[in-house]
């Protein structure tokens, strides 16, 4: 079950909403930062649940607005799709690690300057990510968000970590 599909059928458990609710909510957790939510395929989304009859429509558009509720399977599907996301490990996809399959077509000196720049744009990141936890609950967020927020930190420190010892390594001739 993809993460998408698991946050829609979770937004919706404490009760109807229409899906720039749905949207709006997402967004303010910040999921656009760990769960690659794209957030054009929330309204298809809940079009496709409403179909498999995960949901049902309970107000038909005031100005185009559809309101969803949560059917009994629907809240099956959450647990089901909730409990596999926590028990199975999934590979964590990233296009850098395509990058790293290729470092050894980038001239060295190439390959230094990007790495110090991906080392940069990391360190604006864990501090744009840093400055977001806590803020969120000032706006209705969960308190438990800024683990999601804390965990994306994480991630991105290993990686500085990672690059910024990578450079030494391609600059003493041992890389690629």
């Amino acid at each position: 079950m993809s993460s998408t599909r698991i946050l829609i059928l979770g937004t919706l458990l404490d009760g109807p909403l229409h899906g720039y609710e749905v949207r709006r909510r997402l967004e303010l957790w910040g999921a656009s930062q760990w769960a690659n939510v794209a957030f054009g395929s929330i309204y298809h989304g809940l079009a496709k649940m409403a179909e498999e009859g995960l949901l049902t429509v309970v107000e038909q558009g005031k100005g185009g607005k559809t309101v969803y509720e949560l059917t009994a399977d629907g809240r099956l599907e959450f647990q089901r799709g909730l409990l596999t996301s926590w028990w199975e490990v999934q590979p964590i996809v990233d296009p850098f690690q395509v990058a790293l399959t290729f470092m050894n077509r980038l001239a060295p000196a190439d390959l230094v300057v990007a790495m110090e720049a991906r080392a940069e744009q990391l360190r604006a990141a864990i501090s744009m990510t840093e400055r977001a936890m806590g803020g969120k609950q000032a706006f209705g967020a969960p308190r438990h968000v800024d683990e999601c927020l804390r965990l994306n930190a994480a991630q991105l420190t290993a990686q500085l970590a990672w690059v910024s010892e990578a450079i030494g390594r391609v600059k003493d001739g041992e890389l690629p």
